[in-house]
């Protein structure tokens, strides 16, 4: 049976996960707009990728149970990334909490029941999520449908932002139980500045030169790069991880440890 790698985000790092994880198998990429996705895929396809693009939009669970009935119909699901959505300096609040917090629980839920012996999830939250100052246990466990209405953010898109990320990690927790039972492993992975499309935006916005300074302040000097978060994604969906699930792996060149103990 086909082995199926699906990658949620047509942006620099959907592409540089897909590229890492997805020869001799099946890629499906998911996005929600058709023309990156369309240029995504066929990238992937002229270097020899199996690469199919599926328009999708996060925030709607019908569409994401379409993605992910698709996927188990092309074969077993051994790996599912979502990498998709949007940043505080891009998107609104209510864009914030529909996409990167609703979203996220929708991919959670809607793989759940195609997931097998094997099959390993990972998806990407923020740095940021570990800056929340209070964790809300509703966050981890209400229905998708809910979450909105416990979120209480305002009008902040930072703060949307931080909550949503932090929620990824704490929902990944709550649903290791589960997708533990099924034979398969479910975790976060927490990237600080990488040198992405979104992150160039971030860059130009008004606390672009905040998060830059981070950058020198905690000795990294650099952003990550693509490549490094699909590696260690490459780690959490092989054969060398199959002990850790319901965990967060923080990728921020120290800036999280910099901020708790030097700022």
């Amino acid at each position: 049976m086909t082995d199926v790698v699906v990658v949620t985000g047509a942006g620099g790092m959907g592409v540089a996960v897909a590229r890492r994880i997805g020869s001799g198998r099946a890629v499906i990429l998911a996005d929600a707009f058709a023309e990156p996705l369309s240029q995504a895929t066929g990238a992937l396809r002229a270097e020899g990728y199996a690469a199919e693009g599926i328009v999708t939009d996060i925030a709607d669970p019908v569409a994401v149970t379409a993605l992910a009935t698709a996927a188990a119909g092309a074969g077993r699901i051994a790996a599912v990334v979502h990498t998709a959505g949007v940043s505080a300096a891009t998107a609104t609040v209510q864009q914030i909490l529909e996409v990167d917090l609703v979203g996220t629980a929708h991919v959670i839920d809607a793989f759940l029941p195609f997931v097998s012996p094997g099959t390993s999830v990972v998806c990407i939250a923020s740095m940021a999520g570990h800056q929340a100052r209070a964790d809300n246990s509703a966050l981890a466990t209400v229905p998708a449908d809910e979450l909105l209405s416990v979120a209480g953010v305002g009008d902040d898109p930072i703060a949307a932002y931080i909550l949503a990320k932090r929620a990824n990690q704490l929902r990944v927790q709550a649903a290791a139980l589960a997708y533990n039972r099924r034979g398969a492993r479910i975790n976060t992975v927490s990237p600080g500045v990488v040198s992405t499309a979104m992150a160039r935006a971030e860059a130009d916005s008004p606390s672009g030169e905040h998060m830059l300074a981070m950058l020198d302040a905690c000795g990294i000097g650099r952003t990550a790069t693509p490549a490094e978060i699909a590696e260690v994604v490459a780690f959490l969906t092989g054969p060398g991880s199959l002990y850790i699930t319901g965990t967060d792996i923080l990728i921020d060149g120290g800036q999280a440890a910099w901020l708790r103990w030097h700022q």
